[in-house]
């Protein structure tokens, strides 16, 4: 257990120290810097967005030329190998930033839309404005993306961001944030824009009621709760991108030379540590022996070890008791009929030298095990065979989380498999590529959270939308009808039901007699209003 005003900074793969601990910041502290993010973000909404491409450009700039450093630091923190840095917090992070230059401030610029029949000579708009300062907390798996991700989207539509990071890798914000800093300053963005916070519960309850204009969480899903009922209080908006169980469903026309290399990674990439990671895997009856093989003769080469030596596969486990609790749904899978084809041993850490979990592939899964149920972030591919494409759609909806999925098999029947799961996000004959594609929503359902982050809902979700209309033809304007100016007049009544039958009548005739209802309604009122229908 951490100290409660402390934060220990230590690799997981060998336990080295990296630094002193860090302070846990109080309430007052992070009320401190949200006030600071304010008072930058008051200059910053003003900014032109070719100001802000220059900023991104810079951050770009310095990522190029410090891959290497980014990524060890990544390693170091969070425990895992220089390539899986390289995929989750460098390319990522780059395809993000080539998106907003490239489409951002379309997607931020006002927009049009129709103003109604009734206000056919109005002008209407949509207008996307600076939110003020979001707040995010975010987990420990890619701690320099999760830093960058909203840094880059609130930025660029205006904002100021106050971050609060993982207690389990801090250390690694140091460096991020003197990166941070600096590139702020080159480009001659305020100083303040980007706020770190670290700490723990009551770091984090700050950052959500102590003055954010909204709110991104992304974690587990008993913490969401906490982080909604917290937001309630002072009415702020949340952002919830929880839990995740995502299904990886082959059908028996996949081809496996594909599906099977995306399925080791979608299991053991980060050591399974991965938001939108691969956790249940239905494979159909016809390939389900092929596949089994095929995975075994790649599983059965990782190579598992400290994220920086040479050869590794798969690192360590960034949370102190992950590796038990993995080792628990594992157990659990096993009394109930599971067979471990490869893993499934818990190691001591101490005898090892540090938090590690080996690549596990589990066989004969099913849905009374825990692993079929539970969040495992953990390097455990569990495999279920299935019979039909329905049930194969039966079993992936057959949970309570709804963030990602993935179908590999004939495009057509893929797609249709796919259109049937109850997920956010689904990726055809590929794995996660909906993250790839920085111009897509990322969030689930049920869960998995609401609302979403990144692409192009995410980025207007950095905005106040505001609602516009001014007169759109010269001379025209609205002035209201005599029969409506106080006092009313006895026709007034009457003239409103004539101008819906003639605006908004299912036919020509009706219209022409709504045109003909309004005449009468001049000559006749008294009469027309005493009507009753």
């Amino acid at each position: 257990k951490f100290p409660a005003d402390r934060i220990p900074c230590y690799d997981p793969g060998t336990f080295d120290v990296l630094g002193p601990d860090m302070k846990a910041m109080t309430r007052d502290e992070v009320v401190a810097k949200i006030e600071k993010a304010r008072a930058a973000q008051a200059q910053w909404k003003h900014s032109s967005f070719k100001q802000r491409r220059f900023l991104l450009k810079v951050i770009a700039r310095f990522i190029l030329d410090n891959q290497d450093d980014i990524c060890r630091v990544s390693a170091r923190d969070s425990g895992k190998p220089l390539v899986d840095a390289a995929f989750g917090e460098i390319l990522v992070t780059l395809e993000k930033i080539k998106w907003l230059l490239r489409e951002g401030e379309r997607w931020l610029k006002p927009e049009r839309r129709s103003a109604g029949l009734m206000m056919f000579y109005k002008s209407a708009r949509v207008e996307y404005r600076p939110a003020g300062v979001m707040g995010a907390i975010v987990p420990w798996n890619y701690p320099f993306h999760n830093v960058f991700n909203p840094l880059l989207a609130n930025v660029f539509a205006g904002n100021a961001l106050v971050v609060k990071v993982s207690e389990h890798a801090s250390w690694s914000s140091l460096y991020y944030g003197r990166a941070i800093e600096a590139c702020l300053d080159a480009a001659g963005a305020p100083k303040d824009l980007v706020q770190i916070v670290h700490g723990y519960a009551e770091a984090g309850n700050a950052v959500v009621t102590g003055g954010a204009d909204k709110v991104v969480f992304v974690g587990s899903t008993g913490v969401g709760r906490a982080v909604m009922r917290a937001a309630a209080d002072t009415l702020t908006p949340v952002v919830l991108e929880l839990g995740g169980k995502d299904p990886f469903v082959v059908l028996d026309d996949a081809d496996l030379s594909q599906c099977v290399p995306m399925a080791l990674r979608g299991a053991f990439q980060s050591c399974g540590q991965n938001c939108a990671g691969a956790e249940r895997f239905y494979v159909q009856e016809k390939v389900h022996d092929a596949f089994v093989k095929r995975v075994m003769l790649a599983a059965n080469q990782l190579r598992q070890g400290w994220a920086l030596s040479p050869g590794v596969d798969c690192g360590a486990m960034c949370m102190p008791n992950q590796a038990a609790y993995v080792h628990a749904l594992v157990e659990d899978a096993v009394e109930k009929g599971a067979k471990v084809l490869r893993g499934g041993e818990l190691p001591d850490p101490q005898k090892v030298g540090g938090q590690f979990y080996p690549p596990t592939v589990l066989v004969d899964v099913d849905h009374s095990m825990r692993i079929m149920r539970e969040e495992v972030f953990g390097p455990v591919l569990a495999i279920v065979k299935f019979k039909t494409d329905d049930e194969a759609v039966t079993l992936a909806n057959d949970c309570a989380f709804g963030l990602g999925s993935n179908v590999f098999g004939s495009k057509k029947r893929a797609l249709k498999v796919g259109n049937a799961l109850n997920a956010g996000m689904t990726t055809v004959n590929d794995f996660c590529a909906t993250y790839m594609a920085q111009s897509l929503p990322f969030g689930g359902v049920k869960e998995s959270g609401f609302d979403r982050f990144a692409g192009i809902e995410g980025l207007r979700g950095c905005c106040h939308v505001k609602s516009v209309v001014v007169d759109g033809v010269p001379f025209i304007r609205t002035d209201i009808p005599p029969p409506l100016r106080y006092p009313v007049k006895p026709n007034a009544f009457a003239f409103c039901k004539s101008l819906c039958h003639m605006f908004f009548g299912l036919g020509l005739g009706e219209k022409i007699a709504g045109l003909g209802m309004l005449a009468k309604a001049f000559v006749a009122p008294a009469d027309l209003n005493a009507k009753r229908d």
